[in-house]
């Protein structure tokens, strides 16, 4: 069973409306380059021109915040599941 990485709502118009893939990466930066490549109009949402992980967008594995699991290098095995969650800013009118 390979790695699933699910992709949000607001990143489906990005991905043809895909709402997750299956790749077979090896760390969390395996799994992300695999998702942008394969749809690169998602790249600019996911790294910053410095190639990090958006200040905004929080990774998750299998419920675990990555930054608390090692981040980027955090290691996969078959059945993980990666989500995207981005951050919604707003505010009062």
């Amino acid at each position: 069973m390979p790695v699933t990485i699910e992709i949000p709502t607001a990143f489906r118009r990005f991905t043809d409306g895909t709402p997750k893939i299956d790749c077979s990466a090896a760390t969390i930066a395996d799994a992300l380059n695999d998702l942008t490549t394969r749809f690169p109009a998602l790249s600019r949402h996911v790294r910053d021109e410095q190639g990090q992980i958006r200040q905004f967008l929080n990774v998750y594995l299998n419920e675990e915040d990555i930054r608390f699991l090692g981040g980027e290098g955090c290691t996969l095995k078959e059945g993980d599941r990666v989500l995207l969650v981005p951050s919604i800013a707003g505010g009062c009118a």
